[in-house]
């Protein structure tokens, strides 16, 4: 198995940490996005998109991170990462796609070069429109997990599963990228606490990659 993976990606955070869970491992291809390798040719044969992450398995690619994730939960389905109550897995999807789908895709790096060559947006400008979307997905997470009872521990109940993951994965870029504190959103922050403790979660950090800048 081989996962092309760029460090500070969230979307290959997410796929990091569920290997992690799974016990699964694969041998990352570090692409880096800042500096186009993405764009090279025998990569887009791989991943028509040129994103990542892309999913080697003894078959053809597979892409974009949700469905990686559900992939390997249906390969690997010990430990789940979605609950067995049919609503209970429609709400782990809901919350996993407030920040993976509604949030994330705002602030990757190809939007970020749009906005400055194409817009002519300048830092403070990018950096505003990053806040905006990052912080309206953390506001609705907080919402949505403040007063459902089936919040836990985790998200959902008191095990870890996909909307944790996601939910870790997209604070720890808004730390990153804007210095966005957890603080504000007590029950997330108490969540993503709880996460950070779980070495699943921690060795798939950003800056535990091998091809993450050195300090």
């Amino acid at each position: 198995m081989k996962l092309y993976t760029y460090w500070r990606s969230q979307a290959s955070f997410r796929v990091r940490i569920a290997l992690r869970m799974k016990g699964v491992s694969a041998a990352a291809i570090a692409l880096d996005l800042l500096k186009g390798d993405q764009f090279d040719p025998r990569y887009r044969a791989l991943n028509p998109e040129m994103v990542v992450p892309t999913l080697i398995d003894d078959g053809p690619p597979l892409m974009q991170s949700l469905a990686i994730l559900e992939y390997l939960d249906e390969k690997y389905p010990d430990p789940p990462l979605l609950p067995a109550d049919l609503r209970a897995r429609a709400h782990a999807r809901a919350l996993a796609q407030v920040v993976a789908m509604d949030a994330h895709p705002f602030i990757v790096p190809r939007v970020r070069k749009y906005l400055e060559h194409e817009l002519r947006a300048d830092e403070p400008t990018r950096m505003t429109w990053l806040q905006h979307w990052l912080d309206a997905g953390s506001r609705a997470l907080e919402g949505l997990l403040a007063h459902d009872p089936r919040t836990g521990r985790f998200c959902i109940g008191d095990a870890p599963g996909l909307a944790d993951i996601c939910l870790f994965a997209h604070f720890t870029s808004a730390q990153m990228l804007c210095g966005r504190d957890v603080a504000p959103y007590p029950t997330a922050r108490r969540i993503f606490e709880t996460c950070a403790r779980l070495d699943a979660f921690a060795l798939a950090h950003p800056l535990k990659q091998p091809d993450a800048p050195k300090a």
